[in-house]
């Protein structure tokens, strides 16, 4: 079954050219199918970047998902990306003053770890949204910043500035394997991570309604879920293409930043080699099981999810 996407979004291209079957809701209109509705709150200025990793990872199922971007509308933007916006995204406003609802919802990160988050521009509208998803979402997945900001905001869980950035490739393990989202897991698994903090499992697992599925000794937690799934938290980056990494290394040693080489990520941990792509398929599994799960469970009418019980 195919992505519905937005009639000229530019990810459309790059992913018919890799054979992912990209359909437009004109098309999908005409068939009497009920598609998976996904929003992607994109808080990362790499917004053509970050949407096109995103949706080619909802690409992967015999499932219908049709798409749509999201913005807060405080949000400062590149002054290129105001056209792509405009012609592209939902604001956040938008979903709140619609009442839309969703199957599912991904909240992405954002370069701002080093802020509080209070200091963010549009900290206050993204506590409106998240407490939005409670009766109008079925389940939420939220990435990096993301993850830590809804930790935060639901539970009052801190974050903690790491001494130096958190960067590479790093194996997990699963540590609760009767969760639906790792079935079909291997005993280790590999997730690229770019971050300045993180949440300490022990404040995770102070809390009764969350429950930690995946784990690393090197990065902390990866996978972190409420009981009944519908808020799903990943502080690293199963998205990522190949070369993110190496492009994000190679900005900051343009920029003069002192940073380390990503852990595990070039061949012989030599930048002049090519990275090796380690995590790909468990980010396709992870992504096929949150799909699954989600068609599985969330009603038929999403109207019906304002009486769900929580």
């Amino acid at each position: 079954m195919p992505i519905l996407v937005q009639k000229g979004l530019p990810a459309s291209d790059v992913l018919r050219r890799e054979k992912v079957f990209v359909m437009n809701r004109d098309r999908a209109s005409v068939q009497d199918i009920r598609p998976l509705r996904i929003g992607i709150l994109n808080l990362m200025p790499t917004l053509e970047v970050t949407e096109t990793q995103l949706i080619r990872m909802l690409a992967n199922t015999p499932l219908q998902v049709e798409i749509y971007l999201i913005k807060m509308d405080s949000d400062l933007h590149d002054i290129r990306n105001l056209p792509h916006l405009e012609m592209f995204y939902k604001t956040y406003e938008d979903i709140i003053r619609e009442q839309f609802k969703f199957d599912g919802l991904i909240i992405t990160g954002a370069p701002l770890e080093q802020k509080e988050y209070e200091e963010v521009d549009y900290w206050d509208d993204l506590c409106d949204l998240m407490d939005y998803t409670k009766k109008s979402v079925f389940s939420t997945i939220h990435i990096c910043w993301g993850a830590q900001a809804g930790l935060y905001h639901h539970y009052g869980i801190q974050k903690h500035l790491l001494e130096k950035k958190l960067f590479g490739v790093f194996p997990h393990t699963v540590i609760n394997d009767s969760s639906d989202l790792v079935r079909g897991f291997d005993d280790i698994f590999y997730v690229p991570q770019s971050r300045y903090s993180q949440v300490d499992n022990a404040d995770v697992e102070a809390v009764d309604e969350l429950t930690v599925i995946a784990n690393s000794e090197e990065s902390g937690a990866q996978l972190i879920t409420t009981e009944n799934g519908r808020w799903i938290f990943l502080q690293g980056h199963w998205e990522y293409d190949k070369d993110t990494l190496r492009l994000e290394y190679e900005r900051d040693v343009a920029k003069g930043l002192d940073i380390d080489i990503p852990v595990n990520y070039f061949v012989d941990d030599n930048p002049f080699n090519e990275p090796r792509m380690t995590w790909k398929a468990h980010g396709n599994l992870f992504y096929e099981n949150w799909l699954n799960y989600v068609y599985q469970n969330t009603p038929y009418d999403l109207e019906d999810l304002e009486t769900m019980e929580w």
